[in-house]
């Protein structure tokens, strides 16, 4: 995240500066650039804020370093100078990398705000505890700005906003909604959970799609490596004392002579289609695809749906507060699951139908395809009654129970596919050695020393 101030002029020659937030030095520009066309400005000069170490002292005691994020080094200079420093020197910081703090570090952040929270503290000393505890240095620095932006009185939920990509879109979105909420501790316990949640669900995701990938990927490299490179030097020997190689050698040696002669044609298959792969989920329509592919996986699938709706569940329970303010909440949960065909599905057909033909929350929801029966038949029972936070708690809470120990059996089961799948490679290995091994020249053949000579070399 970086702060761009810029400097403009109108067409009447009158000045104008301002400064926009953005993650990146082009997407700031592109702001810059898109509001002076707007307006009619001329762009006179854009700064961003970077990290400047100083060295100051203060009459004859002892000179003080540190470090100041400003837009220039004058800026810097004239505000030391002010505070009564004699300013020694000033210089960028060369190297200033900033990279977002780790998910368990936002997650101990508001789990002990809402800790304090509970304690009744006041949350600008909450800040000002958390920045003298935080490692993360991204961390520290994000919540000494908000700390500054609300003691200037400025909006929180813009300020939370605005740090989106340090605190990701709905924690920030959640942290901001909190400060103007009637229950701040409420909306950070359950932000927690979430978060919490969220992390648990991708950790177990890579447990069950990416840890068994990379172990069959490495598994085929080591086969390939084996019978391209290393078994081949036996089974030539053989072949050069012109002895008939058994079944299983002979087929080895021919699949070998094939990787070795089509190299290039072996990795291209392997190496383009990860490529191609890995771009596509990266654009928005591949991205879309790949969320709408994955829930139809067989059971893994149905565990990712489950998963989806406990996570919309929960949200939708922390931001509903009844049916007249019930459309933000639904956009917002949506949002929150991370899946675009489900966030499409309910922002393009649900919302549309409750806002332009007054449907029913369960008919909506019903209408968008991606709730189970279970879930419609629980969110309609809870519109009935009136009851409809309280139900999608008791939703969330049942599907994380069911995904969980569903979860966990299914990992285990893929880690027992995992090992058997390399015993059973490790055994064809060991035949194939083993047959290798049995080889014998025939001792009938006669060889002079010219012929082995020639073997040899």
């Amino acid at each position: 995240m970086i702060e761009l101030k810029f400097s403009a002029q109108n067409k009447d020659g009158r000045s104008l500066n301002g400064s926009f937030t953005a993650a990146s030095y082009g997407e700031g520009k592109k702001k810059i650039n898109a509001l002076a066309e707007r307006n009619n400005l001329k762009i006179l000069k854009i700064e961003k804020k970077a990290t400047y170490l100083y060295k100051i002292q203060k009459r004859n005691d002892k000179s003080i370093k540190g470090e100041q994020k400003a837009y220039s080094k004058q800026e810097v200079q004239n505000a030391l100078s002010r505070l009564g420093f004699n300013v020694l020197s000033v210089n960028k910081k060369l190297f200033d990398f900033n990279f977002n703090p780790p998910p368990g570090e936002i997650v101990t952040f508001v789990k002990i705000s809402a800790e304090l929270l509970e304690q009744k503290l006041p949350f600008s000393e909450i800040l000002t505890l958390l920045m003298g505890d935080v490692q993360n240095k991204t961390l520290k620095e994000t919540l000494k700005e908000i700390n500054n932006d609300l003691k200037r009185g400025a909006d929180s939920q813009e300020t939370f906003i605005k740090y989106t990509p340090v605190f990701g879109k709905f924690t920030a979105y959640m942290l901001g909604l909190a400060s103007k909420s009637g229950n701040m501790t409420e909306i950070y316990k359950a932000t927690a959970k979430f978060i919490e949640r969220q992390l648990e669900f991708k950790k177990s995701l890579r447990s069950v799609l990416i840890t068994p990938s990379i172990t069959m990927f490495i598994l085929f490299l080591t086969v390939i490596f084996y019978v391209a490179y290393i078994f081949p030097e036996t089974a030539r020997l053989f072949v050069r004392f012109g002895v008939e190689l058994p079944p299983m050698t002979a087929f080895t040696l021919k699949l070998s002579d094939f990787l070795s002669n089509n190299s290039m044609l072996v990795t291209a298959l392997i190496v383009v289609p990860l490529i191609v792969f890995w771009r596509l989920i990266k654009t928005t329509k591949g991205k879309f695809l790949f969320d709408k592919f994955i829930l139809k996986v067989p059971y893994i699938g149905t565990l990712i749906h489950k998963t989806l709706i406990e996570i919309y569940s929960r949200v939708f329970y922390t931001l509903y507060s009844g049916s007249a303010e019930s459309i933000e909440p639904i956009r917002i949960a949506a949002e929150a699951t991370g899946n675009q065909y489900f966030e499409s599905q309910i922002k393009n057909i649900a919302i549309p139908l409750m806002v332009k033909k007054g449907v029913g929350l369960t008919e909506a929801f019903k209408a968008s395809g991606v709730f189970t029966e279970t879930a419609l038949s629980r969110f309609h029972s809870g519109e009935e009654t009136g009851t409809i936070k309280n139900t999608s708690l008791q939703l969330a809470n049942y599907y994380e129970t069911e995904t969980v120990h569903r979860l966990k059996n299914f990992i285990e089961l893929i880690q027992v596919i995992i090992a058997m799948i390399i015993m059973i490679v490790m055994i064809a290995l060991t035949f194939v050695s083993a047959e290798t091994a049995t080889v014998r020249p025939s001792t009938t053949t006669s060889y002079n020393s010219h012929t082995i000579e020639r073997i040899i070399t």
